[in-house]
């Protein structure tokens, strides 16, 4: 077994998580070192603190994948003699890759969010804030008769005609191709400068736009023709709606204390900062990783009885308070949720592939925070 490439461990990542449901503005990506490398380790964290630093130093990491970018701001200036200056030189010295997936991985259905309402016990989940639309396309090739099994299967596995609980899903019909193969041609059926006739199959298969790129590649590669008659449409039924945040259900109502319990269980704190009386019943309830306090009134909208999120503001929660939404703050540093959850999706792609390379969770506790 060899090690994965840097650039092919984060293409099959962004299949999960693509750039494009991030926030506009967010520094997402590629933000220290280059993914053109052979990559023994790898290294998911959710800050990049110089602490963190010294661990992939020591455990000879080549890439770390973190949910909080080390570079949010521009940078004026980096002088080696401050903490944040050093850390960044370290990461260069050791040549240490930091790829950052933010508000992309809050988003994708399987992120941070949808880590994060599990671990509740939700049921019934739904978006909390629309952010993206994710438009249908069909795709229609024209496959020989005798290879359209392989090209069906190929979209399949790449993620076209999945729809609803349903996998594979494609529309085929029968019909005759021609051709003539020119100069230069190194065709797969027929001679040079003869019309050909070929028994084929029409494949009409829909995906979302998200996938356009793998569901193509997946196509290409399994049609035997050196050039692939194909066309695109955009479909007018309605995309896949992604956002920020989730709302769902309890199995059963709790008390917001007994509610309280649940949450600093889930995401081992040791305490939370709670808006609302202890005895009151919660069964809908809105959480969103990090910073929620811009959608409260979605959780409110949304009719949930309590709002599961980070570094909530005094006047947010009056406000909240006055209307009657119950709150459970139990902090941001919750999100390192997404340490385990990834290291799980990037294992799976390693141990598909066959590679070598090795897959760690940082073990540092990076919570600024401590209850007293």
């Amino acid at each position: 077994m060899k090690p994965a490439n840097g650039q092919t461990i984060i293409q099959s990542f962004e299949q999960f998580s693509p750039k494009s449901y991030a926030v506009e503005g967010d520094k997402i990506g590629l933000q220290i070192g280059t993914l053109n490398k052979k990559v023994s380790k790898v290294m998911v964290a959710l800050d990049v603190l110089e602490p963190v630093v010294d661990e992939a130093i020591e455990k000879e990491v080549d890439l770390i994948i973190a949910h909080h970018p080390i570079i949010f701001k521009p940078i004026k200036a980096l002088r080696t003699d401050s903490t944040y200056g050093r850390t960044i030189e370290k990461l260069i010295k050791h040549d240490i890759t930091v790829y950052a997936a933010h508000t992309n991985l809050d988003v994708a259905p399987g992120g941070v969010n949808d880590m994060m309402a599990e671990a509740i016990g939700l049921q019934d989940v739904d978006v909390l804030v629309e952010t993206v639309n994710d438009p249908l396309k069909k795709l229609v090739v024209f496959v020989p008769e005798a290879q359209a099994a392989d090209v069906r299967e190929a979209i399949g596995e790449a993620g076209a005609g999945h729809i609803g609980n349903y996998s594979h899903c494609s529309f085929n019909s029968k019909g005759m191709g021609a051709f003539k193969p020119g100069d230069g041609a190194d065709p797969f059926i027929g001679e040079q400068g003869e019309m050909e006739y070929v028994d084929e199959v029409k494949i009409e298969s829909v995906f979302h736009e998200s996938i356009e790129k793998k569901v193509l590649n997946a196509m290409k590669k399994a049609h035997p023709y050196e050039e692939v008659a194909y066309d695109l449409y955009e479909m007018a039924s309605p995309g896949k709606v992604h956002g920020l945040g989730r709302v769902g259900y309890l199995e059963q109502a709790l008390s917001l204390d007994d509610f309280v319990q649940r949450i600093k269980k889930a995401f081992d704190v040791k305490g939370v900062r709670v808006v609302g009386e202890r005895d009151r019943q919660v069964k809908k309830v809105a959480v969103l990783g990090g910073d929620g306090n811009k959608y409260t009134s979605a959780a409110l909208f949304k009719g949930a009885d309590v709002y599961v999120t980070g570094d909530l503001y005094y006047h947010v929660a009056h406000d909240a308070m006055m209307e009657g939404l119950a709150m459970v703050d139990p902090g941001h540093n919750v999100e390192k949720i997404m340490k385990e959850g990834v290291r799980r999706k990037i294992k799976e792609f390693v141990d598909k592939n066959n590679y070598s390379t090795e897959v760690l969770v940082s073990t540092v506790h990076t919570d600024p925070f401590r209850f007293m």
